[in-house]
């Protein structure tokens, strides 16, 4: 029988993963910091590309996901950005105004918002993803052969556990860079 004054340092809230050993933490340190590290100099290329619109990360992750899924509409945008109504209405109205994107009605629902991006909105997304293309290619070469199977499951098992299904699902999707002027 426990008593009060008993070491609970064994306790683990109900769920959650066990912590990996002492000596284990320092590798995981090392994995964190390298994907700062890289997270860093993925995104870095593109906002030296994007400042020069006057643009951040937020305007290109909108042209990213418009441009890979054509008619997409809004409310599920804001399911793939996490972000909320109010910053993905900001960033909607400068790509709009500029004309990147394009919004059109739905056509069985009205209200429904559905994005496309305009051959200018096309040209800054590809841009912006040649860079990082170029980059991952350039890193997965370096990995060795077998390496795209392996990231490409790390990378995926990053992804929260809740979330997965619908990532694979657009994963999976035909991509069709569509535009509408």
């Amino acid at each position: 029988m426990k008593t009060h004054t008993e070491d609970t340092t064994d306790a683990r809230p109900v769920g959650k993963s066990v912590p990996p050993p002492i000596e284990d933490r320092e590798h995981l340190f090392g994995f964190m910091e390298l994907l700062f590290y890289a997270y860093r100099d993925f995104i870095g290329d593109p906002d030296a590309v994007l400042e020069h619109y006057g643009f951040g990360r937020a305007h290109h992750r909108v042209l990213h996901f418009v441009s890979r899924n054509p008619g997409l509409r809004v409310a599920d945008l804001l399911d793939i950005l996490k972000i909320t109504k109010q910053s993905l209405a900001r960033v909607l109205k400068q790509l709009v105004d500029q004309g990147y994107i394009l919004q059109k009605a739905g056509q069985t629902d009205r209200r429904e918002r559905l994005l496309y991006v305009t051959e200018k909105g096309q040209r800054l997304s590809s841009q912006l993803a040649e860079l990082q293309m170029g980059r991952i290619e350039e890193a997965l070469t370096a990995a060795g052969p077998e390496a795209a199977e392996q990231v490409r499951r790390f990378l995926f098992a990053m992804i929260g556990e809740d979330q997965r299904p619908a990532v694979a699902r657009m994963l999976e999707r035909p991509k069709t860079p569509a535009r509408l002027e």
